[in-house]
């Protein structure tokens, strides 16, 4: 699927990952601001609804940015 998908299978609360991306066990999901804030949070910066990426290392990085190749790649899937 086009990026477009990936991003309407994020909003239904799908995982999503690029079948050519080099780190194994690597995906997006999108995390609900409210929650984020209430688990992380200090209370002097209400998160927003955000794409989070699971790294290769097993890390989670809350904000993450697609670069150009993402947005133009065609090759997003779903993933359990």
């Amino acid at each position: 699927m086009n990026f477009g998908q990936a991003i309407e299978a994020l909003k239904q609360g799908k995982k999503v990952a690029r079948a050519g991306w080099n780190g194994k066990g690597m995906y997006l999901y999108l995390a609900d601001g409210e929650l984020l804030t209430k688990e992380i949070g200090d209370g002097s910066y209400p998160f927003v609804d955000s794409i989070v990426i699971k790294t290769a290392d097993d890390k989670y990085c809350i904000g993450w940015l697609a670069s150009q190749t993402d947005m133009l790649a065609e090759d997003w899937v779903t993933v359990e």
